[in-house]
C-alpha cells in the first residue's frame, strides 16, 4: 500500500528528534547517552518507518536511499574490531523514498541505490529499535544548499509526521574535532566557548527562534568555533523545521564531551 493512498492524519502526530550521536563507539558502549536514546524511544509510539538526516551523508544535490535492504556502512577508522562486526539489517522503504521525492517541491530529490545506513544513523537507531524491524531510509545533506534551503526542504516533509513516520536529525550541536581534548575523551568536559555556544543554541531552541539558528554564522565567535563545518549542525535545522506551535520541546543527553563536542539532543512533540 502506498503511503499516501491512506487518508491524511491517519496516525497521531509523531515527534521529531535531533540526536547528538557523538563517537561511533556509542554503538557498542553502555553509557548515559545510550540510555538517553533508549529512554526517548520508549516515549514514542512505534513508528511505521524512520527517516534519518545524518551528518555523514553529504552529496551534490539531495538524495534519498531507495533500496529494499540498505547495507550497514562502517564509515570510520581506527576503532576496535567489535565495532566493525556490528550489522544493523533494518529494511529500507522504497515507497517512502518515492513519497519524500514527491513531497519535495523546492528541490529535486534523487533516488539512491548505493548508500545505505551510515554511522550517524545505525549507531543511534540500534539502541532505540534493537530488533532492526522498522524500515529506515536516509535523506542526504546537499552541500550546495544554504541553511535556509535545508530548512525549507524539511518543512515540505511535515505531513509525514501524521503518517507514523519518525524523522531524526543526527549530528552534534557542537562538533569541532580539531580541538578535541583527547585526554578527556571519556569525560563530560567542555571548553568555555563550547558551553557558551551550546547554551545559546538551547536558548534559541527553547524560544522557537529558528531564524537565529538558521543564521548561525551571525551568532559570534563561540558559534564559529562550535560549527567549523556545518555538516553536524544542519540536521538540527531539519528537526526544527518540522516543529509546529503545539509541540513541546524537551532537551536530553545535554552533556559536553572531550572539550569540543556536545551530545545535546532534542525531542520535539
Amino acid at each position: 500500500m502506498k503511503l499516501f493512498d491512506q487518508p491524511l492524519g491517519n496516525t497521531p502526530k509523531m515527534p521529531v528528534l535531533f540526536l547528538g550521536h557523538g563517537s561511533p563507539m556509542n554503538a557498542i558502549e553502555e553509557n548515559e547517552f545510550v540510555r538517553g536514546f533508549r529512554n526517548v524511544s520508549s516515549q514514542i509510539e512505534t513508528p511505521k518507518a524512520i527517516i534519518v538526516v545524518s551528518a555523514h551523508w553529504e552529496t551534490k544535490g539531495s538524495q534519498v536511499t531507495a533500496m529494499e535492504q540498505p547495507k550497514t556502512i562502517h564509515d570510520f577508522g581506527g576503532f576496535p574490531k567489535a565495532l566493525y562486526d556490528i550489522q544493523y539489517p533494518a529494511p529500507g522503504h522504497p515507497q517512502l523514498a518515492n513519497d519524500v521525492k514527491g513531497l519535495a517541491k523546492s528541490t529535486e530529490v534523487v533516488l539512491d541505490e548505493k548508500w545505505g545506513l551510515d554511522h550517524g544513523a545505525w549507531t543511534v537507531i540500534r539502541h532505540m529499535y534493537p530488533k532492526a524491524n522498522i524500515p529506515v531510509i536516509q535523506l542526504s545533506l546537499d552541500y550546495l544548499k544554504t541553511p535556509q534551503q535545508h530548512y525549507e526542504l524539511a518543512k515540505e516533509l511535515s505531513q509525514l509526521r501524521h503518517k507514523g513516520i519518525l524523522i531524526v536529525g543526527s549530528g552534534n550541536l557542537v562538533h569541532n574535532l580539531g580541538m578535541v581534548h583527547w585526554q578527556k575523551l571519556n569525560e563530560n568536559f567542555g571548553f568555555d566557548w563550547a558551553i557558551e555556544a551550546n547554551n545559546k543554541m538551547k536558548e534559541f531552541i527553547g524560544n522557537g527562534n529558528h531564524k537565529a539558528l538558521i543564521d548561525f554564522r551571525k551568532q559570534g565567535k563561540a558559534f564559529d568555533m562550535a560549527i567549523p563545518t556545518p555538516d553536524h549542525y544542519l540536521p538540527l535545522l531539519y528537526a526544527l523545521a518540522l516543529q509546529d506551535k503545539k509541540d513541546e520541546v524537551a532537551i536530553f543527553n545535554d552533556q559536553p564531551v572531550a572539550g569540543s563536542l556536545t551530545m545535546t539532543s532534542v525531542k520535539i512533540g
